[in-house]
């Protein structure tokens, strides 16, 4: 019966932020509706007999949990929704520091929490130069506990919301993130200064003894990373998040590294670390019972006397860590397994998964968004599985003698890593995209060296450094060979093997009956049938095509221009965006590498880079080596390692994909490509597109960065041209998109690639006049998101990708009521 209605309640909070309904629930009010159903369900569960009875009960279980799990989700996802802040401004801020710091190769970043701007709670993420603490008489270390006066530009959390890129808003949701502060000035503020300048309550609350408790644990971990910098260690990053889950002073190649051999998960604090951590203070505790008072023994079992020890520490090391989720899920296991053991209760495995998940997501839903809560939970359950299949061959095993007991260990091993990876590939697809073959095996001898090894010496270690430095230096010294060892053993495997993060592009479709399928094949024996698995698999390879035959997609770049087009079976870019510094961050490895990923594209029959521009060509560059291409055109000769054909775009040039979706080159004129490279933004390449035989927006005009020069002459050469949809030339700023151009062709919606905050201002101002004035609708990349125009039957649809979670839909909509 709990169970059931837990099953529910994990899966209605995993809709989180779907806007199909907006139901309110608060805590309280959630608690009181189980409590009654509870007591309901003990009246009428003793009266049920019948099967058809039982299944009713189990589906309204199910129901119910998943009606008050999303109800209490969309909720608190309102509630902190509400203090997002979407204004960007210039300020001073008044400081309070929760936890210590993450190091940065030229700054500082530091989570803060903001006293002066609202009577609830607000935490923002600064950045701090190095520059700015150090340009003091006296250097300012932020430490946690402390009061600090900061004045920098506050911006909002913005999103590249394309498919496949990484989610910022998402992240600073889940995170309870409400804005990012640009730190250019920092002043310490005496703790005696707080009260009289009118945060009393504020100071009071931080006071409380909780709160102290935390703080002081923030404080050690501050001073372990203090401790481990100082050590003349080779590895001093590795064994810092090992040690306390602080990821400061990992080096870029170790995390790249262990990114490439699938082991990232071991960089996280997870039940492996704080279970060695309580087992050896039990272990600890137990030797010291067994010699001052064994009688202790007679009165309670030993379970029950190192229960509560157990529990504290457990604690204490998720204090200590940060409560990462891996770590938060250990704790919940454990107090569910420690309360079914003092309330003689037989421990279910699944049940005890289950419950555990549930009460995390009572205390924080917000960690349903996280990928750590999914990888946790999904191979804790294989785990399980395998301790069943464990369980069940040492109860038939009578006398094993001990080779036998080390061959089968050694199979276990090496069964739990396929198989953990197997249950966890389509999760991995899901989040990352990316896959390491090469997973299973390098685990297979890392997961034991680390968890039997290094582990328990960086604890004594962390230990020792209270007690004696130099005994604790000596530890550490060992410790940091140890970790020598395994990347011997990484570095041999990469000489033999060179393994890659592989790209995987499965449909919805796909990835359903992968899951299906490893559904299927780990239920216990006879609950379905195995061979269902063998079908699922096999219906894995049938070529699920998109629905759709055509696709336009303006994709969210910032401030630039990337356009995915395709036809069927035929796929194209026209332009690819780009950062002004693609090596600080690559808008083609970041966004449109995933984005071609997730469509399932391989190859791109045609790439048009309208110019050369940095924010319409950089994602290119940073790609040109991983693509596959069938055309490459632009204004002048691009200078490629890439080796597709190359071919001047210039006016006339002509195509069309199965006699259906026909392509058009309107500029230059081959006479203006001699100056294209000094003229390039009237010299861009503008492409006609057009759809036959469909409804809904299908002839589309894009522009590049021409202005109006170009709009003159297709005003002039091209004036029968029809227009549905017009993508703005150069972001929509004021030199194009002329009145006269915009009232000869009247298109039917106007799109803006553009950023936000750019420093140009685009869309002008004045554009949006123009467009206001002739009732034209403009969308904007930086409001929308990417806007997608999708083949569906006979009709071209309009999807804007932010209406797809509030979190994104949020700001769109904030915007749109501000017009």
């Amino acid at each position: 019966m709990l169970q059931s209605f837990c099953i529910g309640w994990i899966s209605g909070i995993s809709f989180m932020g779907f806007r199909f309904w907006n139901p309110q629930l608060s805590t309280a009010q959630l608690l009181f509706i189980v409590l009654i159903w509870l007591g309901l369900q003990l009246c009428i569960s003793p009266k049920l007999k019948s099967i058809f009875s039982k299944i009713l009960q189990l589906s309204t279980n199910l129901c119910m949990g998943a009606i008050l799990g999303f109800s209490f989700a969309n909720t608190q996802l309102d509630q902190r929704l509400a203090l997002v802040e979407h204004q960007s401004r210039q300020g001073e801020f008044i400081a309070y520091i929760p936890q210590i710091s993450q190091l940065k190769d030229q700054a500082i970043q530091q989570k803060i929490e903001v006293l002066n701007l609202n009577n609830q709670i607000q935490y923002f993420m600064a950045y701090l130069p190095n520059s700015i603490l150090q340009s003091h008489e006296q250097t300012i270390q932020l430490v946690p506990g402390q009061y600090y006066r900061m004045y920098g530009e506050l911006r909002p959390t913005q999103s590249y919301v394309t498919e496949g890129a990484f989610d910022q808003e998402r992240w600073s949701v889940q995170q309870n993130i409400h804005a990012s502060l640009k730190v250019k000035s920092v002043e310490l503020i005496p703790p005696q200064q707080m009260t009289a300048m009118g945060y009393g309550q504020q100071y009071q609350r931080h006071q409380g003894v909780l709160h102290q408790f935390k703080i002081k644990v923030e404080q050690q971990r501050l001073y372990l990373r203090a401790f481990i910098y100082q050590q003349p260690l080779r590895n001093h990053g590795l064994l810092l998040a090992l040690l306390t889950g602080d990821k400061s002073l990992l080096t870029e190649g170790t995390s790249e590294l262990f990114q490439r051999f699938g082991m990232s998960h071991l960089l996280a604090i997870s039940g492996p670390h704080v279970l060695v951590f309580a087992s050896m203070l039990c272990w600890a505790m137990q030797l010291g019972i067994r010699k001052y008072c064994p009688k202790i023994y007679l009165k309670w079992p030993k379970q029950y006397v190192l229960v509560v020890p157990f529990i504290f520490c457990v604690l204490l090391y998720c204090a200590f860590t940060g409560f990462e989720i891996p770590a938060l899920r250990t704790l919940t296991i454990c107090l569910v397994a420690s309360s079914m053991l003092l309330l003689r209760q037989t421990i279910q495995p699944f049940q005890l998964l289950v419950f555990s998940a549930a009460i995390l997501l009572l205390v924080d839903p917000f960690s349903i968004l996280s990928a750590a809560f999914w990888l946790s939970y999904g191979a804790c359950f294989i785990l399980l599985r395998i301790y069943q299949t464990l369980r069940k061959h040492i109860l038939s095993q009578t006398e094993v003698i001990f080779w036998q007991k080390l061959k089968h260990s050694m199979w276990l091993m090496v069964e739990s890593q396929w198989k953990i990876f197997v249950a966890l590939f389509p999760l991995m697809v899901i989040f990352f995209k990316q896959v390491t073959w090469i997973s299973p095996l390098s685990n297979l001898f890392a997961i034991p060296w680390l968890g039997a090894v290094v582990v328990p010496l960086d604890i004594i270690g962390g230990a020792l450094s209270y007690i004696s430095t130099p005994l604790a230096h000596l530890v550490f010294l060992f410790n940091d060979l140890c970790l020598e060892v395994l990347y011997v053993f990484l570095y041999g495997l990469d000489r033999l093997f060179a393994p890659q993060m592989q790209d995987v592009a499965l449909t919805s479709t796909q990835i359903v009956l992968l899951i299906l399928t490893i559904v299927i094949l780990f239920l216990p024996e006879g609950i379905l049938p195995k061979y269902w698995a063998v079908i699922a698999f096999f219906a894995l390879f049938i070529q699920w095509k998109n629905s759709a035959n055509f696709q336009l997609s303006i994709l969210d770049v910032g401030q630039g221009q990337a356009i995915y087009i395709r036809s069927v079976d035929h796929h194209m870019m026209v332009d690819f965006g780009g950062n002004y510094d693609e090596s600080q961050f690559s808008v083609g490895q970041n966004i449109i590498r995933p984005f071609l990923s997730v469509n399932g594209v391989h190859r791109l029959d045609r790439v048009l880079l309208t110019h050369l521009d940095q924010d319409h060509s950089g994602g290119f560059f940073s790609l040109e080596q991983q693509l596959d291409i069938g055309q490459l055109s632009s204004n002048e000769r691009v200078q490629t390692t890439n080796q597709a054909p190359q071919r001047l775009c210039q006016r006339g040039q002509q195509w069309n994909w199965d006699q259906q979706v026909y392509f058009e080159i309107l500029s230059p004129k081959p006479e203006d490509l001699t100056d294209a490279h000094w003229n390039a933004n009237e010299r861009s390449c503008v492409l006609y597109v057009m759809v036959k035989g469909v409804n809904g927006p299908r002839r589309f005009l894009l522009m590049g960065d021409a202005g109006w020069e170009t709009e003159y002459q297709i005003l002039r050469d091209y004036s029968d041209l029809k227009v549905d949809v017009l993508v703005l030339g150069h972001h929509g700023s004021q030199h194009s998109s002329s009145y006269a151009f915009l009232n000869h062709f009247k298109p039917k919606l106007a799109i803006a690639s553009a950023g936000r905050f750019n420093r140009y201002g685009h869309p002008a101002k004045m554009t949006q006049t123009r467009l206001k004035q002739l009732d034209i609708p403009l969308l904007q990349t930086a409001q929308s998101g990417s806007i997608h125009f999708k083949q569906n039957k006979q009709q071209i649809e309009l999807i804007e990708e932010r209406t797809k979670y509030k979190w994104l839909d949020l700001y769109r909509s904030l915007s749109k009521e501000s017009e």
